[in-house]
């Protein structure tokens, strides 16, 4: 997809219609003027990384804008060996301030950034033992890392973070994860290629600003028992979860079927993050899905840098 905007769409004859008919709704620019503090502005900066901005806070998940590239989406894959890249000119450029960082998992497309980052803006980092180890190895800020192993519910100044435990999605025909593996105890040395920084254990999050919530899994798994009778406003889903049987219809339900789905780690990620997202996993079966099982549900679309108000 090489074009700018939000697609939205209740069922499927909403949706179908929707993209016969372009399909973008007015784009809601970057530049607009900041959100009220009834409002949560919603931004997307590309793979699974989120920001959540109101008038007194700002909040990240998986916040990695340097998209440094290696292989992801050719035949290939990913190559282990592709050196650890940050970017520190593109992460102020995109990302001036936080105050809380939400790490879903350890690998590189989720926390490369995240030590400059914390260093940068002083936020509490959120992840497990791993994900942590991984960031001090990297030289986070020791004081501002809070290690959580789901269970959590935290109060922060005008909004919550509920944390549960999930799995990473696996691949291939031994339905291995890319990368597994964890890091207690001590850190390890610095993490030097992509190979490093191994998955570590996922979490997911429900974050909720006191009307509108919002629950992010870093992967295409889940544990359904973990999060049954949550009841977020908005829901992220991602293409995938092949190995993970009726992912979609049953994180629909377990959510309550809730009146947002936003598609989030579509986009090629070798791209630029400043270019329209072009297509590394094709979003539209996933709208699809969403549509037949939960047909009042909207399905929106956020390209690049663009962002939707809740």
């Amino acid at each position: 997809m090489r074009r700018r905007g939000l697609l939205k769409g209740a069922g499927v004859a909403a949706v179908t219609a929707a993209a016969a008919g372009g399909g973008i709704a007015a784009a809601q620019q970057t530049g607009e003027s900041s959100p009220s503090t009834a409002s949560v502005r919603l931004r997307w900066l590309g793979t699974n990384a989120w920001e959540f901005t109101t008038g007194t806070a700002t909040v990240l998940i998986d916040p990695w804008v340097s998209r440094f590239p290696t292989g992801a989406y050719t035949p290939e894959g990913a190559d282990p060996e592709t050196e650890i890249e940050v970017h520190e000119d593109v992460v102020d450029e995109h990302l001036p301030k936080a105050d809380t960082i939400l790490v879903t998992h350890g690998h590189w497309d989720h926390i490369a950034d995240v030590p400059y980052l914390a260093a940068k803006t002083s936020a509490t980092v959120l992840g497990t033992e791993t994900h942590l180890n991984l960031l001090r190895a990297m030289d986070a800020p020791e004081d501002q890392l809070s290690q959580v192993v789901g269970g959590e519910l935290y109060q922060f100044d005008g909004y919550t973070v509920e944390v549960f435990r999930s799995s990473h999605s696996a691949s291939g025909e031994h339905k291995r994860i890319t990368f597994g593996g964890t890091r207690p105890g001590a850190p390890p040395k610095r993490p030097k290629r992509i190979e490093d920084l191994v998955e570590g254990g996922s979490l997911t999050y429900l974050l909720d600003f006191g009307g509108v919530s919002f629950f992010n899994a870093g992967s295409a798994s889940f544990h359904e028992r973990e999060i049954d009778g949550i009841r977020p406003t908005v829901l992220f889903l991602q293409p995938g979860g092949g190995h993970t049987p009726d992912y979609v219809e049953r994180l629909l339900a377990a959510t309550g079927f809730p009146p947002y789905v936003v598609a989030t780690h579509w986009d090629d990620f070798d791209e630029p993050l400043t270019e329209p997202a072009a297509i590394g996993a094709d979003w539209k079966p996933l709208r699809d899905r969403v549509a037949a099982a939960s047909p009042d549900t909207e399905f929106l679309l956020i390209d690049h840098l663009e962002h939707h108000d809740f």
